[in-house]
C-alpha cells in the first residue's frame, strides 16, 4: 500500500493543477451527495409533512423544493464532469510521459544494454507496463474527493448518535485488514503477469521476424505451442489474481451493508430502551450507506495498487539503467574532405574469457578505400560497430580527424558519418521517407543517390515512384533492392566516412561493381570501409585488412594479399567457389 500510494505520488507533483481540479471536482460530488440527506430532510419538514396537517402546499415551497433538488444534481454533475474528465486527462498525460521518458531511454542506452533485453521485454516496458503504472490514476481523484463526504458523513453520524456511529465504524479495520490480505495475496501473481506479458510478446516478435525461417522449416506448429505455453501460464495466472479480485471486490462491497444490519440491531434495542430515537437510527443508517461508497471507491483504489507497484517497478529499472558510453564536447568539421580514420591497439570482448578482437591497429587516409576480409566470427562486424560508435572499445581508441569517438559530443559522429549494415531495415514508407528518414533533402538529392547506389532503375519503375509505399520491413522490395535503397539512405547524407557492413551481399555481383565504381567516382572525398568477400569488391580497395582469430594476420593490396598470405587466398578463393557453384 505504502508503495502504491508512492506510485501515486509521484503522479501527483508531475500534474499538480490537473490533479487539484479533478478532486475538487470529486469533493463538491461527495458534499453534494451527503447534502442530498440534507434536502430530502428540509424537504420532508417543509414540504411534505405541512401537506399532510393542512393538505396544501404552497407554490413557493414546492418551488424552493424543486431548485433545491434541481441545483443539488446540476452541481453534482459539474462534479462528475471534473472527476472523470481531470482523472482522464491526467492518467494518459502520465503514460505518454512514461513511454516518451522509456523511448528516450532506449535510444541513450548503448547497444551492449540492449543486447541483454528482448525486443519483446522492451516492448512490453513501453506499452502494458507504463498503463499498469498509471491505471490507479483513474479511480484517485474519486477516492480522494469520498474521503471527504466520508468526512462529512462520519461528522453527522456522531452528532446524531455517537454509541451507533463508533458501531458503524467497526467496519473500517475489517476494510484494512481485508486490503492487507488482498495485496499480499495477489502481489505475486501480478508481478509473475506483467513478467510473462513481456514473454508473450517476446515469443510473437521472434515468430513474427522469423516468419521466413518458420514457414520454410515448417515450424508451425512448434511456434505455436511455444506460444501457447506463455500464453496459457499467462491465462491461469490472471484467472488466479481474478479470483482472489472476485472475492476482494464483493467483500469490500458488502462490509458497509453488514454495518447497516449492525447499526439497525443495536438501535433498536437503544429505542427500546430509551437511549435514543427513531429518528438518530435511520439517520446513522442511512448515512452509513453514504459512507460505503467511499469504502468502495477506496477499496478500487487500493485494488490497482499490486499491479501498478509491479508496472512502475519495470519501467523505472529501465529509467534507472545506465550504460558506460559517455560523451565528451569535442566538435569535427561535417562538410568537407573524407575523414582520416585510425584504429589505435583496439580489444573487445563480449565476454572476458573469448576475447573478439585484439591489438587491432590501422589507419585509413582520407579518401582511401579499405576493405575487411575474414572468415565468419573474425571480428568484422564488431570492428565496424566500434568504428560507428554502437559500444566502446575495452582497451584502445578509435579517433577521427585525430578526436578519440568518445570525446565527441553527442549527435557529433553522425553528422560526419554513415553506416550501411548487412541487414537492411525498411520503415512502413514510402521511397522518399525511407531515404530521407525525415531529413531537408530535396527529389533531385534522393534521386542522385539512387543512381549511385544503381537503384534508380527499380524506383522508377516502382507503381508511384518515390512515393510507392514499401510496407512493413520493406517486403514489396527484394533483398538487393533493399540493400540499394539502404545504400541511397548514406549516401544522401553526404557522408565523411562510409562503413559498409557487407552491405551489398544480395546484389548480384555485376551490379555490386557498378555501385562501387560509382561510389568513387561521384563521391571521391569520402573515406570508405568495406566488409567484403568478393574479389570484385575487395579488388576496388586501396588496402585489404586481412581479419582472423580477432587480429590483423594481413594488410595490403588484394594482389600482395594473395602472393603471401595462403590463409587469405584460400578464404577468398573459397568463397568465389561457392558463389560460381551457387550460380551453376
Amino acid at each position: 500500500m505504502r508503495e502504491g500510494f508512492a506510485v501515486l505520488g509521484v503522479a501527483i507533483r508531475r500534474e499538480p493543477w490537473i490533479f487539484t481540479v479533478s478532486t475538487l471536482g470529486s469533493v463538491l460530488f461527495g458534499a453534494l451527495t451527503v447534502a442530498d440527506a440534507w434536502v430530502l430532510g428540509w424537504s420532508t419538514e417543509h414540504a411534505v409533512i405541512p401537506a399532510f396537517e393542512n393538505g396544501e402546499i404552497g407554490a413557493g415551497v414546492l418551488w424552493a423544493v424543486f431548485g433545491l433538488f434541481v441545483g443539488v444534481a446540476i452541481l453534482r454533475a459539474v462534479g462528475i464532469v471534473a472527476r472523470r474528465l481531470g482523472a482522464g486527462i491526467m492518467q494518459y498525460r502520465m503514460q505518454a510521459h512514461s513511454r516518451r521518458e522509456v523511448t528516450r531511454q532506449y535510444l541513450d542506452l548503448p547497444m551492449e544494454w540492449h543486447q541483454r533485453h528482448p525486443t519483446g521485454q522492451l516492448l512490453s516496458n513501453a506499452n502494458s507496463d507504463v498503463e499498469a503504472a498509471w491505471f490507479p490514476i483513474a479511480p484517485l481523484p474519486m477516492a480522494v474527493g469520498t474521503v471527504a463526504m466520508m468526512v462529512i458523513a462520519i461528522v453527522q453520524m456522531l452528532l446524531a448518535d455517537v454509541v451507533l456511529a463508533l458501531v458503524g465504524l467497526l467496519v473500517f479495520p475489517v476494510v484494512v485488514v481485508a486490503n492487507v490480505v488482498y495485496q499480499r495475496t495477489s502481489s505475486p501473481l501480478m508481478t509473475r503477469a506483467q513478467q510473462l506479458r513481456a514473454e508473450v510478446s517476446e515469443i510473437a516478435h521472434e515468430s513474427f521476424d522469423g516468419a521466413m525461417v518458420v514457414k520454410t522449416l515448417g515450424r508451425e506448429g512448434e511456434e505455436t505451442e511455444r506460444f501457447a505455453e506463455r500464453v496459457h501460464e499467462l491465462r491461469d495466472v490472471l484467472i488466479k489474481a481474478g479470483r482472489i479480485r472476485a472475492m476482494f471486490d464483493p467483500t469490500i462491497s458488502a462490509l458497509p451493508n453488514i454495518g447497516v444490519l449492525v447499526v439497525l440491531g443495536t438501535g433498536v434495542a437503544r429505542v427500546l430502551d430509551g437511549s435514543t430515537d427513531a429518528g438518530a437510527v435511520v439517520t446513522v443508517a442511512y448515512l452509513l450507506t453514504i459512507v460505503s461508497f467511499p469504502i468502495r471507491s477506496i477499496g478500487w483504489l487500493l485494488g490497482e495498487f499490486p499491479r501498478s507497484v509491479v508496472g512502475y517497478e519495470r519501467v523505472q529499472a529501465v529509467l534507472d539503467a545506465r550504460g558506460d558510453m559517455a560523451y565528451g564536447a569535442a566538435t569535427v568539421e561535417a562538410a568537407g574532405a573524407g575523414a582520416d580514420l585510425q584504429v589505435e591497439r583496439l580489444a573487445y570482448a563480449y565476454d572476458e574469457e573469448q576475447p573478439v578482437l585484439r591489438d587491432v591497429t590501422f589507419g585509413v587516409a582520407p579518401g582511401r578505400t579499405t576493405a575487411l576480409v575474414g572468415a565468419t566470427a573474425s571480428g568484422k562486424s564488431t570492428l565496424t560497430n566500434l568504428i560507428t560508435r554502437l559500444v566502446d572499445p575495452d582497451e584502445g581508441a578509435v579517433r577521427i580527424d585525430g578526436t578519440d569517438l568518445r570525446d565527441l559530443d553527442r549527435g557529433e559522429l553522425a553528422r560526419v558519418l554513415s553506416v550501411v549494415p548487412q541487414t537492411a531495415f525498411m520503415f512502413d514508407d514510402t521511397v522518399r521517407g525511407n531515404i530521407t528518414l525525415g531529413g531537408d533533402f530535396t527529389d533531385d538529392e534522393v534521386w542522385d543517390s539512387l543512381r549511385t547506389a544503381q537503384a534508380d532503375g527499380f524506383v522508377a519503375g516502382l507503381p508511384h515512384g518515390l512515393d510507392t509505399e514499401l510496407g512493413e520491413r520493406g517486403t514489396s522490395l527484394s533483398g538487393g533492392q533493399r540493400q540499394r535503397v539502404s545504400l541511397a539512405r548514406a549516401l544522401i547524407r553526404r557522408p565523411r566516412l562510409l562503413v559498409l557492413d557487407d552491405a551489398t551481399s544480395a546484389v548480384d555481383p555485376e551490379v555490386e561493381a557498378r555501385i562501387l565504381g560509382g561510389l568513387r567516382q561521384n563521391g571521391s572525398d569520402t573515406t570508405l570501409v568495406v566488409v567484403a568477400y568478393r574479389k570484385a569488391t575487395i579488388g576496388l580497395a586501396d588496402e585489404v585488412l586481412h581479419l582472423a582469430d580477432g587480429r590483423i594476420a594481413g594488410r595490403g593490396t588484394h594482389e600482395e594479399l594473395l602472393e603471401r598470405s595462403p590463409d587469405y587466398a584460400t578464404l577468398v578463393n573459397a568463397y568465389e567457389q561457392q558463389a560460381a557453384g551457387e550460380t551453376a
